[in-house]
């Protein structure tokens, strides 16, 4: 009986064989998960045999990845000590390599460290790169390094829980050129010399409460001044702008500045309103030399005497408007040497004489308003220059008349129109005129409406309502004494 332990002991050798080449196969995979060093040397291994890649499909899609031996034991052995270490590192340290590099090629330099402190002195918000819009704020820098500096700085529609204007922090602010407040009731202080005399441009509309003409004065520097619904104190225009001599553009309106128009103008002055002040006194003949001037508003003063003579000399203007004042005499003849007048508002004052022909010439004329004046005479204007304008007023000239041979009377006009003598017909006149006048006349109110006719007819028939009242009290009268002789013989 020897062959059957024989047997089974070759059998039980080759089952321990493959028991542990089967025990190696499988302790293989999990060795790699407590080490994490040898594991990039290990997988490489199991890949090359078929038979385990396919029973551990993990390790196979982690492994071609730059980082798999990384992230690979995480789901084997998630141990949080390693893996947050790792990963983060990796995805914050190339962001401020990259984002240093990009802001370095693309973003600009940073705003002067001073400058930045005075704007968060003065509440203006700032951001990484102030230079652009925030809330009510809007700055402008220059591209110089290695910091740029501020060039405009405007304020709109703040107040002073808002913004709080300092001395030092506007010191530092020296590099401005442009400086706007707008809707910024504030209270003003005194700018240093450095920023009065760096600023070109210096705009204010219903801000800093009230404004003195020696405040403003300091910045004699100046190419534009805008100072609007702010009040001025002061005693003349000529406190202000003696000392501007860059000055191209001015304009303080509704400002409450009293005094005159002074004498003493810049002569490359292009811009000039002084409107809705207290200015009085006459225009004077010194802002006829400004040849460069092509805006001129001196409305709602209280300005008297003439339009200068010499107005003519203005050749730039485009834009005039002398309304709401108390001046008297003629249009200028020398006004039709300015060819590109587009606005004309001389509305509102006593101005007399004829309209001078010249103006219905005037190309590029958009605006016409000679509203509640004395002029008189006839209106020298055809229906096709009327057409083109987009303004046109001549109502008030109680004096001044159309023709109405070359005009519709539907035209509303606020004129009268002319009789035969170059004379405004008042309403009862003209439909008598208009009746004795020749057959031509007639022609000319056939466009009229239908009062107009209504009235004429009313003039022919009068004299005939009178002769039949007449003869109906006649007949009532025969009639009456017929009656008794009838009466009185049928009583008889």
């Amino acid at each position: 009986m020897p062959p059957p332990p024989f047997f089974f002991t070759v059998l039980l050798l080759l089952s321990t064989a493959a028991a542990t080449t089967t025990s190696k196969t499988v302790t293989l995979p999990p060795t790699p998960s407590p080490t994490s060093s040898p594991t990039p040397t290990k997988p490489s291994p199991t890949p090359t045999k078929p038979s385990p890649t396919p029973t551990k499909p993990s390790p196979t899609p982690t492994a071609p990845s730059p980082t798999p031996t990384k992230p690979s034991p995480t789901p084997t052995a998630p141990s949080p000590s390693s893996t947050p270490t790792k990963p983060s590192p990796t995805p914050t340290a190339p962001s401020p390599s990259s984002s240093s590099s990009s802001s370095s090629s693309s973003s600009p330099s940073t705003l002067d460290p001073k400058q930045l402190r005075a704007l968060q002195s003065l509440n203006i918000p700032t951001s990484k790169d102030p230079c652009q819009s925030k809330n009510n704020a809007t700055l402008v820098c220059d591209s110089s390094k290695p910091f740029r500096h501020l060039l405009s700085l405007s304020l709109a529609n703040c107040s002073p829980n808002d913004v709080a204007l300092s001395f030092t922090a506007l010191k530092s602010l020296s590099s401005l050129h442009s400086l706007s407040f707008l809707n910024c009731p504030i209270s003003p202080i005194r700018f240093p010399s450095e920023l009065s005399s760096s600023l070109r441009s210096f705009t204010c509309v219903h801000s800093l409460k009230t404004l003195t003409g020696l405040w403003l004065s300091h910045f004699h520097n100046l190419t534009d001044l805008t100072v609007s619904a702010t009040p001025v104190s002061t005693s003349g225009s000529y406190v202000i702008l003696g000392n501007m001599k860059k000055l191209k553009s001015i304009t303080i309106s509704h400002a409450n500045l009293t005094g005159y128009i002074t004498k003493h103008l810049n002569l490359n002055l292009t811009h000039i309103d002084f409107s809705g002040n207290k200015l009085r006194g006459k225009i004077p003949n010194s802002i006829t030399l400004l040849e460069g001037l092509d805006f001129l508003n001196l409305s709602s003063n209280a300005l008297v005497g003439e339009i200068p003579t010499s107005f003519g000399d203005l050749i730039s203007l485009q834009n005039l408007s002398l309304a709401s004042n108390s001046l008297s005499g003629s249009i200028p003849t020398s006004m039709s040497a300015i060819p590109g007048l587009v606005h004309i508002d001389l509305s509102s004052n006593q101005l007399n004489g004829t309209i001078p022909r010249f103006i219905s010439e005037m190309k590029d004329l958009k605006y016409l308003n000679l509203a509640n004046n004395d002029f008189q005479g006839v209106m020298p204007f055809n229906g096709s220059f009327i057409k083109r304008l987009t303004v046109f007023k001549v109502g008030g000239n109680s004096n001044l008349c159309y023709n109405h041979s070359v005009l519709s009377s539907k035209l509303k006009l606020g004129i009268a129109p002319c009789d035969k003598h170059g004379l405004p017909m008042s309403p009862p006149a003209s439909k008598a005129d208009s009746s004795a006048d020749d057959n031509s006349s007639d022609s000319d109110y056939d466009e009229s409406s239908g009062d107009d006719s209504s009235g004429k007819s009313e003039h022919h028939h009068g004299p005939s309502k009178v002769v039949l009242g007449v003869a109906i009290g006649l007949s009532s009268i025969v009639f009456l004494i017929v009656f008794l002789v009838l009466l009185s013989k049928w009583c008889g």
